[in-house]
């Protein structure tokens, strides 16, 4: 079994076995028509439960032979111009080099002594982000595993930073369109169920600033403490920015941490045209990025900033086996002392390959193509009497609903409508979301591959009009 590590003495098997595995992965990825095959969890789910994981097959090629069966052939592949679904990105072939390298090497960047180079190569990272930002000289932050643990964080050190006696009178402020994970990170730091309070929107989906004071008012008024502001720099749903520089004055006014979830718009920090939507960002004490949505990363690619780089002890812990107190006085860059996490996967490599290979304005003029096909996608849904939509879109989101031509009833409408959604997974012609807009069934446009065109989005919308149409009629027949 000696035989299956990776040493120098296998070196060459390592060599051959993965670029056997790169040449599967690349003959799919030439071949593949669609985005999904349209399998059903009954379909799939017995070739799985066949493998029997106690008779290993002893070789690579076998193993792999049976990988194309259980997961290659089904995978949902997000580089197809017709996946339009989640905040998946296709990847840049620099970045997957690094993880290639990353994962071969296996550093773990917890502390010096097993990273060396990668720790330095994180915090030069670090410090490129959060000059982007505009943080300052005292910033810092650290990469983590995406941007519900990076809030976690945010709001961890928020919470030790309103220094309350009571975690029952801390208050958490965030838009009614913001990330689920404000509200289970409440939980996880044991706020009171009542913790999180919901700013409404305006039409363009932005946290309203009017009624974000007003209720600090009132917060200030109960004797309550506002721990915490969320603002959102590109909301899951909406991609709607909320307008952070009067965020940041109430933030300020009120004595409150200002935490910018910019998982989703961090690629604006790269925009050669849009950096001007983030004005604002820079007066945050902490910013979320999420590298593998607008920065085409490979999952995993996250980091947390904050702007003074002090706040991160509230997330040290010294062990004697791991990072002694004493490593701090003989200067040792440990990152464990950083973040929640121990062990860590050495995910930053991915960015720095990418940004040695193509540089910020590659990166960023790759954002810019899909923010303005968004913009072409509106024109088209605008003009489309078949659909209405929400929202002009500040990023690459289109949300949008099917209407029929007939009248009919907002109900039977949102069922057509989901019906449309999952007719259309199931062919595996094309992938889009779904979601809910003051309750009605709305279907969504996650725009974050430069490859698909308006001929895509007209496409697409054909397809949904069509399924959708087809539910409608089914049912009329069944009513008469």
């Amino acid at each position: 079994m000696r035989s299956h590590l990776l040493n120098d003495a296998t070196a060459e098997q390592y060599r051959r076995s993965v670029t056997e595995g790169v040449e599967r992965v690349a003959n799919r990825l030439a071949s593949t028509r669609q985005p999904f095959t349209g399998v059903t969890p009954d379909e799939l789910a017995p070739l799985i439960s066949a493998v029997d994981l106690d008779r290993p097959l002893g070789d690579a090629s076998a193993a792999l032979d049976e990988l194309e069966q259980v997961y290659l052939r089904d995978a949902v592949y997000f580089h197809h111009p017709r996946y339009l679904g989640h905040l998946n990105c296709p990847v840049v072939i620099p970045a997957v080099l690094g993880e290639a390298v990353l994962s071969a090497v296996n550093s773990s960047l917890d502390t010096w002594d097993q990273s060396a180079g990668g720790t330095l190569i994180e915090r030069k990272l670090i410090d490129w982000t959060t000059g982007r930002i505009g943080l300052g000289p005292a910033a810092d932050g650290v990469f983590t595993s995406g941007g519900t643990q990076s809030n976690l964080q945010a709001l961890l050190l928020a919470r030790e930073e309103a220094k309350a006696d009571d975690l029952a009178k801390l208050r958490i402020f965030t838009s009614e369109c913001s990330h689920f994970s404000v509200q289970k990170s409440a939980k996880l730091l044991g706020l009171s169920p009542q913790a999180v309070i919901a700013i409404p929107t305006d039409r363009h989906k932005r946290m309203q600033s009017v009624a974000l004071a007003a209720e600090l008012e009132l917060c200030a008024a109960q004797g309550l403490t506002p721990m915490a502001i969320v603002a959102t720099a590109g909301t899951t749903d909406f991609g709607s920015i909320d307008p952070l520089p009067e965020i940041a004055e109430l933030a300020a006014q009120y004595g409150a941490w200002m935490h910018v979830d910019a998982a989703y718009g961090c690629g604006l920090l790269a925009s050669p045209t849009r950096r001007h939507l983030l004005d604002g960002i820079e007066r945050a004490d902490s910013v979320t990025v999420d590298y593998h949505k607008s920065f085409f990363q490979p999952v995993s690619s996250s980091a947390l900033l904050v702007r003074d780089g002090v706040t991160l002890r509230h997330a040290t812990y010294h062990a004697e086996y791991l990072n002694p107190r004493r490593t701090l006085e003989e200067r040792i860059p440990n990152q464990v002392d950083k973040s929640l996490q121990t062990t860590r996967r050495f995910d930053a490599l991915k960015l720095w390959m990418t940004l040695r290979v193509m540089g910020a304005d590659g990166v960023g003029q790759l954002f810019d193509e899909v923010c303005d096909l968004a913009a072409a996608g509106w024109d088209v849904l605008a003009a489309d009497p078949r659909y209405d939509v929400v929202v002009e879109p500040s990023l690459s989101t289109l949300v949008f609903r099917y209407i029929p031509a007939a009248v009919t009833s907002p109900a039977e409408i949102d069922r057509a409508n989901l019906y449309a959604r999952k007719a259309l997974f199931a062919s595996g012609e094309a992938v889009v979301a779904g979601t809910k807009v003051d309750g009605r069934q709305y279907l969504k446009f996650t725009l974050l591959n430069p490859e698909t065109t308006v001929h895509d989005i007209t496409a697409v919308l054909d397809l949904i009009a069509g399924h959708a149409e087809q539910y409608l009629g089914e049912n009329l027949v069944h009513a008469s």
